[in-house]
C-alpha cells in the first residue's frame, strides 16, 4: 500500500518490489492481478483523479516490469514506453499569455509574430493556437516575459525530437528518432514514460539454478547506497539474491581506456577525428542522427560488453547482467545479446527493489573478495571527462602522444553541437568524448539517489582506492586474450 501523498519514486519502487518479491517465490504469474488493489486498496484515490485510473496505472507499470508493452501486454519491441493511462495530455497550446501581459503600445509580440497569431483582447494580447507555429518569437520579444513557454516537460528534454502527441494529446515516440537516453524519463512530472525490465527473468534463472548468474555493476554505483556500501559490501549483496559472483565494470573501463588508446594514436598520426563509443545513448545518435560519422567512431566495445565477454571466457554458460543508472544500456544489450555482449540490463532501481525484496541491507553484510577490481581512471568513467582522463592516462602508460585536444561533452545537447562540428569538417579538436547524461553516468535516469548525494558518498568511497594504473591491473585481472572491437 502507497502512503499518503506518494511520489513517482514510491508508485514505481512500490510496483518494483511486489514483482520482485513474487518472481523471487515463483508466485507472479498467479497472483499479478492483485497487485493494484494491494498497493491501491482505496477507497480514496491517492495521486490521480480515481482509484480505478491509479489502479490501472499500476497494472500498466506491471506489464512493464515484466517486459510486456504497458498497453498492448505485447512483449516489448522497445526500450522506452509510454504508460498510456499516465500521461496528462500536457496542453498542445505551446506559448500562452499570462496575466503579466501589459497590453503595450508597442505591440512587440504581435508585431514578431510571421503567422499572425496574435491579436489583442480587452485586457490581454491573445495567441490563436490554430495560426500559432510555435516559433517562439513572441516569448522572445516581450519586454515582460508575460508569454509562458509551455512545451511538454518530455518534449523538451528531448535532444533529438523524437517526442510528439496522437490526436488525443497522448505522447508518442518516435522509434527511428529515439536514443534511448532516458531524459523523458526522467522529466516527466506524471511518470507517463518509463523503460522496460527484463528484471523478472533475470530472477528466474537465479531461482532455476541450471547456470551460473554473474553480476556486472557499473562505475556509478559507488555512492548510489551510501558511503557504508564498499564494493565487497556490494558483492555480499549480490550472492546473497544468488549471484555466483558480482564483477566490476571499472576493470571494463580500464580495457576500453587500453582499447581506444590505440586507435586514438593511430587515427592522430594518420589525421582523423575520432569519437568515443561507451556510452549507447551517444552511439545511438551517431547512428541515427549522424551515420555519415560512423567511420569516424571508435570500434571498442562498451565497458558492459568487455566483461561480458571476459566473463564468458572463463564461463562460457554464464548468464551475465548489468546494473546500472543507464536506461540505453538496455537498448544496447537488445541489440546485441548473446555471446558479443551482456545477457540483460537493469537499473540500480531494479536492484534496489531486488535486495529490498529479500530483506537484504546492503550496509550491515560483511564484505566478500576484492575491494577494488578497477583502477581509480576506470572508476572515473562514470564522471563527465572520465573516458577522455583514461584514455589519456593509457597514452602516457605507453609514452605516446600527449598533446591531443579532446572536445568533452557533458550532455546530449553537448554532443550533439560536436557532432554537428565533426560533420562539417569545423571541429577543432582531435576527438570527441560523448556523454548522453549531464555530469556523466552518476547523473543517469535509472539511480536510485539524487545526484548531489550519490556524488558526496561516492567522493568518500573513491577516496579509499589506491592509485594502481591501467595496464598492470588489466594484467593482474584479464588472463584470456578476447575482442574488444565490434564484428
Amino acid at each position: 500500500m502507497l502512503e499518503k501523498d506518494a511520489t513517482l519514486g514510491n508508485v514505481k519502487h512500490a510496483v518494483l518490489l511486489k514483482v520482485a518479491e513474487l518472481a523471487f517465490k515463483g508466485e507472479l504469474d498467479e497472483k499479478e492481478d492483485q497487485i493494484p488493489y494491494e498497493i491501491i486498496p482505496g477507497p480514496k484515490a491517492q495521486f490521480r483523479c480515481c482509484i480505478y485510473r491509479e489502479r490501472e496505472i499500476i497494472r500498466e507499470r506491471v506489464r512493464l516490469a515484466k517486459g510486456l508493452e504497458p498497453g498492448t501486454g505485447n512483449p516489448c519491441k522497445n526500450t522506452v514506453q509510454v504508460i498510456p493511462a499516465a500521461c496528462e495530455g500536457c496542453p498542445i497550446t505551446r506559448f500562452v499569455v499570462t496575466d503579466n501581459c501589459q497590453k503595450c503600445m508597442m505591440k512587440e509580440c504581435q508585431q514578431a509574430c510571421n503567422f499572425g497569431a496574435i491579436s489583442m483582447l480587452a485586457t490581454r494580447a491573445h495567441i490563436d493556437p490554430d495560426k500559432c507555429r510555435e516559433c517562439g518569437k513572441c516569448h522572445e520579444a516581450c519586454p515582460y516575459n508575460a508569454i509562458a513557454d509551455l512545451m511538454r516537460p518530455c518534449k523538451r528534454s528531448c535532444p533529438v525530437g523524437a517526442i510528439s502527441q496522437d490526436p488525443n494529446g497522448i505522447v508518442e515516440i518516435d522509434e527511428k528518432k529515439c536514443i534511448r537516453c532516458g531524459a523523458c524519463i526522467a522529466d516527466c512530472p506524471f511518470g507517463a514514460i518509463s523503460d522496460n525490465t527484463h528484471m523478472v527473468e533475470v530472477i528466474d534463472f537465479i531461482r532455476e539454478g541450471k547456470r551460473p548468474v554473474y553480476a556486472m555493476v557499473a562505475p556509478a554505483v559507488e555512492g548510489q547506497f551510501g558511503s557504508d556500501v564498499t564494493m565487497a559490501k556490494l558483492r555480499a549483496g549480490f550472492k546473497k539474491l544468488g549471484f555466483a559472483d558480482m564483477i566490476e565494470v571499472s576493470l571494463g573501463g580500464d580495457l576500453v581506456a587500453a582499447s581506444e588508446a590505440e586507435e586514438w594514436a593511430e587515427a592522430y598520426r594518420e589525421g582523423k577525428k575520432m569519437t568515443t563509443s561507451c556510452c549507447p545513448a551517444f552511439v545511438n545518435m551517431i547512428k541515427k542522427h549522424f551515420p555519415e560519422l560512423l567511420d569516424n567512431m571508435s570500434t571498442t566495445i562498451s565497458p558492459m560488453a568487455s566483461i561480458a565477454r571476459l566473463i564468458r571466457s572463463e564461463h562460457p554458460d554464464a548468464v551475465t547482467v548489468f546494473f546500472g543508472p543507464c536506461i540505453a544500456k538496455k537498448s544496447e544489450v537488445a541489440k546485441n545479446k548473446g555471446k558479443d555482449n551482456a545477457d540483460f540490463a537493469l537499473t540500480f532501481e531494479e536492484f534496489n527493489a531486488m535486495i529490498e525484496s529479500q530483506n537484504i541491507n546492503l550496509a550491515e553484510l560483511e564484505e566478500v573478495g576484492d575491494v577494488q577490481q578497477g583502477s581509480i581512471f576506470g572508476k572515473h568513467f562514470a564522471n563527465a571527462g572520465g573516458v577522455t582522463e583514461a584514455v589519456l592516462q593509457s597514452l602516457k602508460e605507453k609514452d605516446e602522444f600527449t598533446n591531443i585536444k579532446v572536445k568533452q561533452c557533458n550532455g546530449a545537447a553537448e554532443c550533439k553541437k560536436a557532432l554537428m562540428l565533426l560533420k562539417v569538417g569545423k571541429l577543432p579538436e582531435d576527438f570527441i568524448e560523448g556523454m548522453s547524461c549531464e555530469g556523466g553516468c552518476v547523473n543517469g535516469p535509472g539511480s536510485v539517489r539524487k545526484e548531489n548525494l550519490a556524488k558526496r558518498d561516492r567522493a568518500k568511497l573513491l577516496g579509499q582506492a589506491d592509485d594502481r594504473e591501467i595496464y598492470p591491473n588489466i594484467e593482474t585481472y584479464v588472463k584470456k586474450e578476447f575482442s574488444m572491437h565490434r564484428k
